[in-house]
């Protein structure tokens, strides 16, 4: 008999493809959806590339680890700015993506019906990778203003919990967790013998005066956390494909394997690149992001025009607003009359574990991959699509 597997079976056709081909089905469309940023990497480092790969030894197979020239800019890196210093209990991994740093460490700590818990709403890939791997996915609501509810992560835990995962700043909602309660997750999570997973991609993109904390800076917390970084959103390099995990150094043999199976090494090409990027620093990223908070700024004044038709606490983090609006029968239905009546894009709050769409319509709207005039333009017709679903 010819079948699938049952474990993708149990994994949900991804979002973003889903959307994007009915964008591309209404030229003209203003698509909100995506997560990226509108800027690329420096172009000087783009241009230096052909001349840094004019070494014949950098088109064998590197260290699976990563090249060492990146990976020690890393361990700067994470000392000068997370706090974080890398020793003898955690070691690094260069991955294809922070997504692909993610299911490696399922795979390399996890068996099949292990549970990792998911504050919800969860980042879509994340819960897709746990089902792959056979393990199950356990989400824990947050609360009302989208930060963490510990005393009910607490409530989650079972014989079969291996991980608690946690994403701040936060994909979908922006949401950046305060300090005290990831200190109290990765306490649990010590005291329980479970791993905490620290997703910190977008680290640099915090608003109002709010600071990004990484857990795996606490004292103890190597031996038990893993941290997860990206430059696909702080560098612009989504396509180029490239992430990092600092994790404890007891999974080293585990780990390599996974990475050795699925790609050796990270493509060269872009870990230099990325090496590049990381020697500029921080300071060639601040004023993208300044520039990124007069867009929130503009768009959280354009969604206030709906009123109490929409409810978004106004989080300070990453480039996301997740909206509550009144339930629907069928939300692709909106997302689909959104897009072919008042060409605009967003993604359904469904794909993030927010399902019950009859009780409320959750929407997330994502400004950073414009200019500020197109996204002043595709909120606008955000805008109008709401009223004109529901007849306002």
């Amino acid at each position: 008999m010819k079948r699938s597997s049952l474990r993708m079976d149990r994994v949900d056709t991804p979002i973003i493809p889903t959307i994007a081909a009915m964008v591309r089905a209404t030229p003209g469309t203003i698509s909100l959806g995506q997560g990226v940023v509108s800027y690329g990497p420096p172009a000087d480092a783009v241009a230096a590339l052909p001349g840094l790969m004019s070494d014949v030894q950098l088109n064998k197979y590197q260290a699976v680890s990563g090249y060492g020239p990146l990976v020690a800019e890393i361990e700067a890196k994470l000392a000068r700015e997370n706090g974080l210093a890398v020793g003898a209990n955690s070691a690094i991994m260069v991955t294809a993506g922070s997504n692909m740093a993610f299911l490696n460490s399922v795979l390399a700590l996890a068996d099949p019906g292990d549970e990792f818990i998911l504050p919800m709403p969860y980042y879509f890939n994340q819960e897709m990778a746990i089902r792959m791997a056979g393990c199950v996915p356990v989400p824990v609501a947050v609360r009302d203003d989208w930060q963490l509810d510990v005393p009910a992560l607490a409530a989650a835990i079972t014989p079969r919990t291996r991980a608690i995962v946690t994403v701040s700043p936060n994909n979908p909602t922006g949401a950046v967790y305060h300090e005290a309660d990831l200190r109290a997750v990765n306490a649990l999570c010590a005291r329980h013998g479970l791993y905490h997973f620290s997703d910190e991609a977008y680290e640099y993109f915090t608003y109002d005066g709010a600071r990004h904390f990484s857990p795996g800076s606490i004292e103890g917390a190597q031996a038990h956390t893993l941290s997860f970084f990206s430059f696909s959103k702080n560098y612009g390099m989504a396509s180029w494909r490239v992430g990092y995990v600092v994790y404890p150094a007891d999974l080293f043999d585990a780990m390599n394997k996974v990475q050795d199976t699925n790609l050796i090494c990270a493509p060269v090409p872009s870990q230099l690149l990325a090496l590049q990027a990381l020697q500029q620093g921080r300071a060639l990223v601040e004023p993208k992001i300044a520039q990124l908070a007069r867009v929130r700024a503009s768009v959280h004044a354009a969604l206030a025009e709906l009123g109490d038709l929409v409810q978004f606490p106004r989080t300070q983090g990453a480039f996301y607003v997740l909206m509550k609006l009144p339930g629907v029968a069928d939300a692709l239905a909106f997302n689909q009359a959104m897009t072919e009546r008042h060409k605009v894009a967003t993604i359904p709050g469904f794909a993030f574990g927010l399902t019950d769409t009859r009780a409320a319509n959750y929407q997330r709207l994502s400004y950073g991959a414009l200019d500020a005039d197109t996204v002043a333009e595709g909120v606008k017709r955000y805008v109008a699509a709401v009223r004109d679903w529901y007849k306002v």
